[in-house]
């Protein structure tokens, strides 16, 4: 999966004291709320044949919050977090596994530059590895038969982008947890998405529609998603496995469902 989510090994910065004077809605979506901003809350990656979904779910509420603050609509580089934010600095090892904590003081510390998917020449460091086929059937490669092309921390943007890598670089402004999720509802509806880690059951992998509830199989690891929003009894997710899993690459998920709660972390910008 490539989350760490035993809580003996897991970082998880201070919760931030949320002192927000706001009207929490009984519903909220990301993507109507800042419309100039859809296309990249809506835009699912695929995190391929590396464990980087930790980069991923970091990497894209990074990426979120920096549009709504900005107006920016560039893709920050999933490759960069994973290649870069390293066991020394973020307690994490690319493809085979991370936290979604430690990424997020990375970004306040060092920043990320942009990045796209898979062979797009627009940013500065895409994406190593191509769209394979997460427990669907379809026309692209199975994961496991995709050649891992793990990203590393090179310091350098691809041939024909124009920018520097040191200057191409964006940077966070704080990094916190959460204690509730009151407070986390307040948050995303303040300043827009958050990552969140939760353990995968066998029955996830299947899943379609609907709001998910763990009822069978077994335990598989810790994975990483961005929550976009929230409906009366749930949160509304973004997965790291494609458009061609789920409910066109998101899924909805219970609140507290297999600890999704208890592993939630943000920043401003």
């Amino acid at each position: 999966m490539g989350t760490v989510v035993d809580p003996m090994w897991t970082y998880k910065a201070p919760a931030i004291k949320n002192n927000l004077k706001v009207s929490v809605p009984a519903t909220f979506d990301a993507r109507t709320q800042w419309p100039q901003c859809a296309s990249v809350i809506s835009h699912v990656r695929d995190q391929s044949n590396c464990g980087s979904c930790w980069a991923h779910g970091t990497t894209e509420a990074f990426n979120d919050r920096r549009c709504i603050k900005t107006g920016d609509t560039a893709l920050m580089s999933v490759a960069d977090t994973t290649g870069c934010c390293g066991f020394i600095s973020c307690l994490s090892m690319g493809c085979n596994g991370g936290q979604i904590g430690t990424p997020w003081s990375w970004f306040v510390r060092t920043g990320v530059v942009s990045g796209g998917d898979f062979g797009d020449n627009t940013t500065c460091f895409p994406y190593t590895m191509e769209k394979c086929s997460h427990h669907v059937q379809s026309s692209l490669p199975s994961c496991s038969d995709v050649k891992q092309v793990e990203p590393t921390c090179d310091k350098k943007c691809q041939n024909g982008f124009n920018t520097e890598y040191s200057n191409d670089k964006h940077k966070a402004a704080s990094s916190y947890g959460f204690s509730s999720v009151d407070d986390i509802k307040a948050d995303l509806v303040t300043y827009g998405t958050v990552t969140a880690a939760f353990t995968v059951y066998e029955d996830f992998l299947n899943y379609k529609s609907g709001v998910y509830r763990h009822t069978s199989g077994n335990a598989l690891g810790g994975h990483a998603i961005k929550i976009i929003g929230y409906g009366e009894d749930h949160w509304i997710a973004v997965n790291s496995w494609n458009d061609l899993w789920g409910d066109n690459g998101t899924f909805r998920i219970a609140f507290g469902e297999c600890g999704i709660d208890s592993q939630v972390h943000a920043g401003k910008i």
